[in-house]
C-alpha cells in the first residue's frame, strides 16, 4: 500500500515536472521568436476550453459597433418552411450548420436555425468580410476618394514605397495576387493569419510584408491583402472601417440589427480580413444588394460597373495548375457551366451565395466547412468531364450541396 502510494506520488511529480518544462519551453520560444501574440491566442483558446477560433468569439476581442439602420428594411417572408429531407438534415447537422436561409425573388422562403443560434444571434463572418471590403473599395472609387484599382498601394500606405513594393497596386490586392510572404493557415499558430487574428498590431504586421512573387501573376489567397485594403479605405476616406461601412452599406441596406467588427486591441484597428459579426438575415441583405447590382430601393449604393468587374475572374495561374476560374475582386466565383454563382466565403462555412440566373440568395452559417473539391480520377480521359470539373476546383464540396438543397426546396414550394 505504501509502495503504491509512493509510486503514484512519483508519477504526479514527474507529470508536474513535465508540464513545468513544457511551460518553460513555450515561454522561451515565444520570447526568443518575438511571437507575443501566442500568449493572447493561448488565453483565448486553450485556457477557456477551446481549440481555436469560433463563430461566437464576439466577447473575446474588443469591437466597434455598426449601428442598425434607422429605417430597417422589412423582409418579405413566406411561411411555413418546406421541411428538409432526412438526408439533408443529416448532412447539415454533420457539418454543424447553425443557419440556413433561402431567398427566392426577394422573398424568404426557408429559414432554419440549429443549436444555440437564433434569428437575432450574431456570429463571425470570418473571411466572408473580405467581400465587404471589396464592396467598400468600389464605393470609395465611385466617390473619387480612390482614383482607380490601379493606384499604387504606396499612395495610401507610405511604407510600401520601400523594399521594391512601390509597383504594387490595389488591383493586385483585390485579386489576391500580391505575392506576399504571408502564410495563410487556420490551424498553424505560427502563421501570419494566426498573428492577425490574435495579435495586437495589424498595421505593423501587414506593412512589414515582403513581396516574394511577381504581383499579378498568380492567385494566392492571403488575408494580408484584405487587411491592407482595409487600411487603404481608412486612409482614403478619413473614416474608420466601421464608420464607412455603417454609412455606405449597413444603413442603406436597412440592416435590422447592430453588427460588430473585431479589433486588434481596444481602440485599435478592425480585422478587415475577417470578424464581421451580424445576423443571418442581415448577411442575406448583403447578398440581395449584390443580386440587385448594387441597388436598394431604387438607389444605387455601389456602382454596377464596378460589380460587373468584381465578378470577373482575372487570368492568372493557380496552385492547381489551371487558369483562375474561381476568384474575382475579393469574391468567389463558381462558373457553373455559364450560369455563374458568386459568393462570400468564411473559414468555418460562412456563405452568402448569389445566383443571378435564378434570382436567388442563400445564406449558410456554421462551425464547419466541406473539403475542397478534387478532380476525380475518372475524369482524366474525358475532355468534357475535365472542363466541367476544372470549374469546381478551388470551391468546397458543401457549396454544391447548398445549391442542390435550395433547388429542391424552391421547386417543392412552387408545386
Amino acid at each position: 500500500m505504501i509502495f503504491g502510494f509512493m509510486t503514484i506520488k512519483k508519477l504526479f511529480k514527474y507529470i508536474a515536472y513535465f508540464l513545468l518544462s513544457v511551460v518553460l519551453i513555450v515561454n522561451l520560444f515565444i520570447v526568443l521568436s518575438g511571437r507575443y501574440y501566442l500568449y493572447s491566442g493561448i488565453a483565448k483558446t486553450y485556457l477557456i476550453g477551446k481549440m481555436g477560433p469560433g463563430i461566437y468569439d464576439l466577447d473575446v476581442f474588443p469591437v466597434n459597433k455598426i449601428s442598425k439602420s434607422t429605417s430597417p428594411k422589412k423582409l418579405q417572408v413566406r411561411q411555413p418552411n418546406i421541411s428538409l429531407t432526412s438526408q439533408e438534415e443529416s448532412y447539415l447537422n454533420a457539418i454543424d450548420t447553425r443557419a440556413f436561409l433561402i431567398f427566392q425573388d426577394d422573398t424568404l422562403l426557408h429559414e432554419q436555425y440549429w443549436g444555440p443560434h437564433a434569428i437575432n444571434e450574431v456570429s463571425n463572418s470570418f473571411s466572408a468580410s473580405k467581400t465587404v471590403i471589396g464592396l467598400l473599395i468600389g464605393i470609395a472609387i465611385e466617390e473619387g476618394k480612390i482614383p482607380s484599382v490601379d493606384e499604387p498601394v504606396s499612395t495610401f500606405i507610405p511604407e510600401f514605397e520601400t523594399n521594391g513594393r512601390a509597383h504594387l497596386t490595389i488591383r493586385h490586392l483585390l485579386t489576391m495576387s500580391a505575392g506576399f510572404d504571408w502564410q495563410e493557415s487556420g490551424k498553424n499558430p505560427l502563421s501570419e493569419a494566426a498573428e492577425g487574428y490574435y495579435g495586437s498590431d495589424l498595421y505593423g504586421l501587414v506593412t512589414r510584408l515582403r513581396i516574394i512573387e511577381t504581383p499579378g501573376k498568380k492567385f494566392h489567397y492571403q488575408s494580408g491583402n484584405s487587411q491592407l485594403l482595409g487600411f487603404i479605405i481608412e486612409k482614403a476616406t478619413g473614416q474608420t472601417l466601421t464608420a464607412y461601412m455603417q454609412e455606405k452599406i449597413w444603413q442603406p441596406i436597412g440592416a435590422s440589427q447592430d453588427a460588430f467588427w473585431s479589433l486588434d486591441k481596444e481602440g485599435g484597428d478592425e480585422k478587415a480580413f475577417c470578424c464581421l459579426y451580424a445576423t443571418a438575415r442581415d448577411f442575406a441583405r448583403l447578398g440581395l444588394l449584390m443580386l440587385h447590382n448594387g441597388m436598394v430601393n431604387g438607389v444605387q449604393i455601389i456602382s454596377s460597373s464596378f460589380l460587373s468587374q468584381m465578378i470577373e475572374t482575372p487570368r492568372m495561374e493557380t496552385d492547381d495548375a489551371v487558369t483562375n476560374m474561381r476568384y474575382g475582386w475579393h469574391i468567389w466565383v463558381y462558373k457553373n457551366q455559364n450560369k455563374p454563382v458568386h459568393y462570400f466565403r468564411g473559414l468555418k462555412g460562412q456563405y452568402i451565395i448569389i445566383l443571378p440566373h435564378l434570382n436567388r440568395v442563400i445564406v449558410r452559417l456554421g462551425e464547419k466547412r466541406g473539403a475542397h473539391f478534387k478532380m476525380p480520377s475518372t475524369a482524366s480521359d474525358n475532355k468534357l468531364k475535365i472542363s466541367n470539373n476544372e470549374e469546381k476546383l478551388g470551391h468546397t464540396i458543401d457549396l454544391f450541396e447548398y445549391l442542390k438543397i435550395a433547388d429542391r426546396i424552391v421547386t417543392a414550394r412552387d408545386i
